[in-house]
């Protein structure tokens, strides 16, 4: 007896149909229970870095894809980080700089939808693909989105079945769900946690405003120091405006290239401290504009993203704290934004505190000159008076000859002497009158501000009546002792610094001597040729004059009109 083929063949053909749907069905169940493990995985982990890593492996097993890869979007556009595997180091090495968003990349960005081809060259928006960049047929790109809101995108190359299916499109889109959810919770787990490290620098900040013996620039130079750590800036600046109030000067300056930045100035217009501190708001920046300098590295550091906060006083803005990160770094978040805004609030309680003090002690300083000078007037003038009407007694009753010739040159010291003490209880009333705001008073400011960035004060000395100086004058006067004083700083390597001031004889002479290495005429710059025009405007000189054995001497030199 024998059986019929048919019936055979088509048992055969659906046992196999059966085995082929069984093994789907096994090989999805393992996919499913694959992206449980993965979501698991993920969802535990709240260290931003990790979770990145975890979503592009996880991305890449589930979908059988060679080259997986997830870029988060910078708040400017393009991508600000890019996390990859399946490409080895050296190849990593040989291509350079990771995508900055371009091509499909970018298109992703500017539209977050899936997309899904089977041949990478076929798409018109494809930009093809750097020198030793491996090839790449197959491609699927999902976004990373949760509540409207774009993290990044996760891409995936070269399939190993040849072309991304559907099902591995909705296997990527599943893991980038939880991938949105995961780095949204790690970052606000970061943020609060870098919140509480910012109210915790904050409290040692005002247990540094209140000790007693606290100085401004020692609480300046904390703020600024841990504003760089905390916001993992390379260069935080806090600028000050300067006495005159037409510039701002670095008062402190910590990160790269720090140390040559403290002491220089600052245009109010073309500067990005500038316009923050006329304006008085917050400023963010993924890079500096063109045209705007702030602060000027000299290459110490190529500036990117900025983050610039004024320091607002009860009354006005006091100053400008301003953080700065590599080109090419992440650029500063809002939340970042709003953390520093407290850090600026404490350095401007540290800024009007110390000016609190020091006006009391300028007040302390002013009522001692005041009882000086009227110790002075009332004492020791009367007894050199007295002293002088005594010797012309003498010199009467002596008579003619050399006994008398040596009394009489006595006399004339006296009265000498007397004038010098007049003029000297003059200039002390004359600050108070003038409220701290005289030629002496501000020349004073430079040298006391100056001995921050020089490492010690300057010796000043005062000759003739610079209380009767006027205007302009007085203006640039302040100024190139001002740039005189800076240029020691940044050129000389002194160890001591002298200035005189002296009115005589109808011309104003400012002399500013150092112990550094010398002048040697290469030193010449555009900061020599400002206190030349300076000059010059009022029909004066300028000489720059090195020692043989070293320093140097600066002599400014114009007629009093």
């Amino acid at each position: 007896m024998r059986f019929p083929d048919q019936p055979r063949l088509e048992l055969d053909q659906l046992l196999g149909q059966l085995i082929n749907r069984a093994q789907e069905v096994i090989g999805t169940q393992g996919r499913l229970r694959g992206l449980l493990q993965a979501n698991q995985l993920i969802i535990g982990e709240l260290n931003l870095p990790s979770v990145l890593q975890h979503v592009v492996e996880a991305a890449r097993e589930l979908t059988g894809a060679r080259y997986a890869a997830l870029g988060t979007i910078a708040p400017g556009g393009g991508l600000s980080e890019f996390v990859h595997v399946g490409m080895p180091d050296d190849m990593v090495r040989r291509i350079g700089h990771l995508p900055q968003g371009k091509g499909l990349l970018g298109a992703l960005i500017d539209d977050p939808r899936p997309i899904r081809l089977g041949r990478i060259a076929d798409d018109a928006r494809s930009s093809g693909f750097p020198a030793g960049h491996p090839p790449m047929d197959s491609f699927l790109g999902v976004p990373i989105e949760i509540r409207g809101t774009v993290f990044g995108n996760l891409y995936l190359a070269e399939s190993d079945n040849g072309a991304f299916s559907q099902d591995d499109e909705e296997l990527a889109r599943a893991l980038a769900a939880t991938a949105a959810v995961a780095i949204d919770n790690a970052r606000l787990y970061e943020f609060a946690r870098v919140r509480g490290e910012w109210l915790q620098a904050s409290g040692a900040i005002t247990a540094e405003l209140l000790a007693a013996d606290d100085q401004e620039g020692s609480v300046l130079k904390l703020i600024a120091e841990r504003s760089r750590e905390l916001a993992r800036a390379d260069l935080v600046t806090v600028v000050l405006p300067l006495p005159a109030g037409d510039a701002l000067g670095i008062e402190v300056a910590v990160g790269a290239g720090g140390a040559a930045l403290t002491g220089q100035i600052l245009a109010l217009e073309g500067s990005l401290s500038g316009r923050v501190y006329r304006e008085g708001t917050p400023l963010r920046l993924d890079a500096p504009q063109k045209g705007e300098t702030d602060p000027p590295t000299d290459g110490a550091l190529d500036i990117g993203p900025s983050m610039m906060l004024p320091l607002q006083g009860s009354t006005r803005v006091l100053g400008v704290l301003g953080a700065f990160r590599r080109r090419g770094a992440a650029g500063f978040a809002a939340e970042e934004l709003e953390m520093a805004g407290s850090f600026a609030a404490q350095a401007a309680v540290a800024i009007e505190l110390a000016d609190a003090r020091a006006e009391q002690q300028r007040v302390a300083m002013l009522d001692d000159r005041e009882r000086i000078a009227a110790d002075l007037h009332d004492h020791v003038i009367q007894k050199l008076f007295a002293a002088g009407l005594s010797l012309q007694t003498v010199s009467a009753r002596v008579g003619p000859g050399a006994a008398q010739d040596r009394i009489t040159s006595v006399i004339d010291d006296l009265d000498d002497t007397i004038g010098q003490i007049r003029t000297t209880i003059f200039a002390l009333q004359e600050t108070r009158r003038e409220d701290g705001g005289g030629p002496r008073a501000r020349l004073l400011d430079v040298v006391v501000q100056s001995r921050q960035t020089l490492g010690f004060e300057p010796g000043l000395r005062f000759a003739g009546l610079l209380d009767m100086l006027r205007g302009d004058v007085v203006q640039d006067l302040v100024a190139v002792l001002r740039e005189a004083l800076s240029n020691i700083a940044r050129h000389s390597r002194a160890r001591c610094a002298d200035v005189a001031v002296t009115v005589s004889d109808g011309r104003l002479t400012l002399t500013v001597c150092d112990d550094g290495v010398g002048f040697t005429g290469d030193n010449r710059g555009s900061g020599l040729t400002n206190l030349r025009q300076r000059a010059e405007r009022h029909d004066g000189t300028l000489t720059v004059e090195g020692a043989p054995a070293g320093g140097t001497t600066l002599t400014w030199s114009v007629p009093i009109p």
